[in-house]
């Protein structure tokens, strides 16, 4: 994994920055809500940097749901084209970093069930995509014996 480039939005590096200085101990809530976040550590596909980005927490059972939403945008996150090129990442959940690889859910019924979920942990999921033409991806982050490398 290349060198860690931070976001250029000021807000998720500073929350990235706590997070990560406090091995999880702080920062793992979405601003003022209280809802919490996971931090996923990806590839970028241009650079090959490292890159984190927050993340609404939704599970199913031990996976992560990671929604592409970015706030009803008209266009999927950098983070989505990063997944799509290479599906090994690592979640850090509060205290705990687990490898993991993802998959683009593409099956109907299933991407249903796990959206509902989602929804469920973040309810303005629905408003983003009630919002945007595009449809809103969704990956599952499942456990993977490989290292994060």
């Amino acid at each position: 994994m290349g060198e860690y480039i931070p976001s250029p939005a000021a807000w998720v590096a500073d929350q990235v920055e706590l997070i990560e200085s406090s091995k999880g101990t702080k920062g793992t809530t979405l601003k003022d809500s209280g809802m919490p976040v996971i931090l996923v550590t990806h590839r970028g596909r241009k650079t090959g940097a490292t890159r984190k980005t927050p993340l609404m927490r939704a599970v199913d059972g031990k996976s992560y749901i990671l929604v592409a939403s970015m706030g009803g945008a008209p266009k999927h996150p950098v983070w989505y084209h990063n997944l799509k090129a290479d599906l090994d990442v690592e979640i850090r959940d509060a205290t705990e970093v687990f490898s993991m690889r993802v998959r683009e859910i593409s099956d109907p019924d299933e991407k249903h069930r796990l959206w509902d979920l989602a929804v469920a942990a973040y309810p303005p999921y629905q408003d983003y995509q009630d919002k945007t033409d595009r449809i809103i991806p969704v990956f599952i982050a499942e456990q993977s014996s490989n290292t994060f490398e």
